[in-house]
């Protein structure tokens, strides 16, 4: 059987989705409804990675798991190239707000690790390009599940 091929557009979509999940949680409905409400924006970076320096990437990913939490966002995680594409990774941070979002980049701006991080990015140059898009959940259209029969 041969894979179906997707477009950017619908992996970026099930990427954000996957980290809204992720923000939101999968516990009982009533945690759920408290989480949606404390979780409104999901920062959705890409980058465009140098692929021979994959390694650096992982790197300055791991770095933000240490520091993201500790500036005030919640990170749902950074994402390798596993198959296909093997320049683009991605990065997703929550927010309860854009307001929270712009008090977190104030803390970064003052945090001597991401600091540290963010230079040795720009003197590695293993980031070629990044975007960032704010992305937030439809209402009625998360975590549906299969109604296929078996």
């Amino acid at each position: 059987m041969q894979a179906a091929e997707i477009t950017r557009r619908e992996a970026i979509a099930g990427l954000a989705a996957a980290g809204t999940m992720l923000a939101v949680g999968s516990d009982a409905p009533a945690q759920q409804s408290d989480r949606r409400t404390q979780v409104t924006i999901t920062c959705f970076i890409r980058y465009q990675i140098d692929p021979f320096q994959r390694d650096e990437f992982k790197k300055y990913a791991e770095a933000w798991g240490r520091i993201i939490p500790r500036c005030g966002g919640h990170l749902l995680g950074y994402f390798l190239p596993y198959e296909g594409t093997n320049d683009v990774g991605w990065g997703l941070i929550a927010f309860d707000s854009l307001a929270s979002y712009e008090t977190y980049k104030a803390r970064l701006r003052a945090d001597p690790e991401a600091k540290a991080n963010f230079a040795a990015a720009q003197s590695k140059r293993f980031i070629l390009r990044e975007e960032r898009n704010f992305v937030e959940v439809v209402d009625g259209t998360f975590e549906l599940p299969s109604t296929l029969k078996a």
